[in-house]
């Protein structure tokens, strides 16, 4: 049968009125959704907060633009109603009033009086639901970070709802540690609905977590799993109880190893603190019972840098770290050159002169500063953490101050090995008759020497005032630490320093937790005791006259 032929003017009348209901069509979904969107906002103006968690997962599921910042608002506590008319506004104090936006439209409808809107009011169990909402719309940021944390607010209240919505952002998702969060989102999601294996793969998905939320998803159905509980409720409570014995277990591990870095970072410490001790003892034979006083005098240089400079607080320590050893380091050189080079060889006076020095210095000090402890400023850069995981973090300062005495060490080696002044140095630590013998000015040495371990000393103490309080006593607390790693170590073997002071700040911070921290420092120097009856040059024996004598 022929094809019965249309005109060509007919044809493009069907096709413009087909296109005109395709456009009506759109318009009205449009409108529809639109007058959905604002019906479920105007339920947040509603007494009930029933009503208004209700409100809440609508605008959150709506697909609108605004539902983030409006949601977002209500968070903050920055979103209000007006009286007169339940219009949902945007609101900012002022003075005597507040200046509102229209949520809806973004127009600007000026200043009005306090009494003229109302806030909208939420509890805890909306603020949950709030994090949960927000979390959802993130996740589809262009911003990995956003969608990272999106991801990992999901956890706090998770719901079957945005299982759909996880599914979608899973589909989209090409960073793997966002992928990493998502699925995590999705097991905690799933372990509480649907079926049973899909709810016991889901807790496997877990069990290896160290997010702290997953824990929290864990213990939930542990506890739902009670006498009167469902067989599948049952299997899934002990799989979960299962999953947080293997978490516990993973737990105890970063324990131990965050108390390595607590003990590694003490060390650290104690390396500062007992470098400079270590040569001026090696070389000079003198027992510097003021030498914590010179980490004192560091740390205080570091509170008169910051006080000179109080715009420049990131740049500060930069500015202290070279301040606080010339000061320490011209202490030193008097202190050596007015009271110490009339005490060689005599041993017992040098100490008592010495610990007479430190209580002048300590004296000082609360004279010009006051005996109260001052305030240091950390820099935002050394402040904060980092999340290895949810059972172990490793904070910034800690972090530079490790790797600060590591450079200082190597530094200190560098000058012994490469320097004039420390040729000579290892040749009066030898032999100092000899090296008298052979032109060395052993009395330039004794006090470059001193110097040099008091400055040391020093920037020991700018990197301690980003551990603790800065105040008169602050040597008194590492001077006897520093006698132990020196004497531990080896006198004057800088390796033996480095590994006596690793050793003891390790040993110290694993002992700490079974027996308080004064029992532990008895504990470490009765070891000190035995073992120095067994070595008694120490880790690592050096010949020099401190020994010899």
């Amino acid at each position: 049968m022929p094809h019965k032929l249309v005109p060509l003017g007919a044809a493009m009348r069907r096709v413009a009125c087909l296109i005109a209901v395709l456009a009506a069509f759109i318009a009205a979904t449009g409108l529809a959704a639109a007058s959905d969107f604002e019906a479920a906002l105007g339920k947040l103006t509603d007494k009930s907060f029933q009503v208004k968690e209700q409100a809440i997962a609508e605008i959150a599921t709506s697909g609108d633009e605004r539902a983030l910042p409006i949601l977002s608002a209500l968070q903050a506590g920055d979103l209000y109603f007006v009286r007169k008319d339940k219009r949902i506004v945007f609101a900012e104090k002022l003075d005597k009033g507040f200046s509102i936006t229209d949520a809806l439209t973004g127009e600007a409808l000026g200043e009005v009086k306090r009494r003229a809107v109302r806030k909208v009011s939420i509890n805890n169990r909306l603020r949950t639901a709030l994090k949960s909402a927000i979390g959802s719309l993130e996740l589809f940021s262009p911003d990995a970070e956003a969608r990272l944390a999106a991801a990992r607010s999901m956890l706090v209240a998770p719901t079957a709802d945005a299982l759909a919505m996880l599914d979608r952002a899973l589909t989209a998702e090409s960073e793997p540690s966002v992928r990493e969060a998502l699925e995590t989102a999705r097991a905690a999601v799933q372990a509480q609905t649907g079926p049973l294996d899909a709810r016991l793969a889901a807790v496997g998905v877990m069990s290896g977590s160290m997010n702290q939320d997953v824990w929290r998803v864990l213990g939930k159905l542990v506890e739902e799993g009670g006498e009167t509980a469902s067989e599948d409720a049952k299997q899934v409570a002990l799989a979960a109880s299962a999953a947080l014995e293997s978490i516990e277990s993973q737990k105890r591990f970063y324990s131990l190893l965050e108390t390595l870095f607590f003990g590694i970072s003490l060390g650290a410490v104690l390396l500062l603190a007992a470098v400079g001790l270590a040569i001026t003892f090696g070389v000079m034979g003198v027992i510097n019972m003021a030498h914590g006083e010179m980490l004192m005098l560091g740390a205080y240089t570091t509170f008169v840098v910051q006080q000179l400079m109080p715009n420049a607080i990131e740049y500060s320590l930069f500015v202290a770290i070279p301040a606080a050893f010339i000061v320490t380091g011209a202490v030193g050189i008097l202190l050596e050159r007015s009271v110490i080079r009339v005490l060689y060889g005599r041993p017992l006076e040098t100490l008592l002169a010495t610990f007479g020095v430190s209580l002048i210095l300590q004296q000082a000090v609360r004279t010009i500063f006051s005996p109260l402890n001052q305030p240091v400023i950390t820099p935002d850069w050394m402040s904060g953490f980092y999340e290895v995981n949810g059972a172990l973090s490793l904070t910034y300062n800690r972090l530079y101050i490790i790797a600060f005495s590591l450079i200082v060490f190597l530094a200190l080696l560098a000058v012994l090995r490469k320097t004039s002044l420390g040729l000579q140095m290892r040749a009066v630590t030898q032999n100092r008759k000899m090296a008298a013998s052979m032109g060395i000015r052993t009395g330039w040495v004794d006090a470059m020497t001193f110097g040099l371990g008091s400055g040391i000393a020093g920037i020991g103490g700018v990197a301690l005032s980003q551990l603790t309080n800065v105040g008169p006593n602050l040597g008194q607390a590492y001077i006897i630490d520093s006698f132990l790693v020196v004497v531990f170590g080896g006198v004057g073997n800088l390796w033996g320093t480095l590994v006596g002071a690793m050793t003891l700040g390790v040993v110290n911070k694993f002992i700490e937790p079974f027996t308080g921290a004064v029992i532990a420092k008895i504990l470490v120097l009765v070891f000190i005791i035995l073992f120095i009856q067994r070595r008694p040059r120490g880790l690592f024996a050096l010949k020099g006259r401190a020994v010899d004598n």
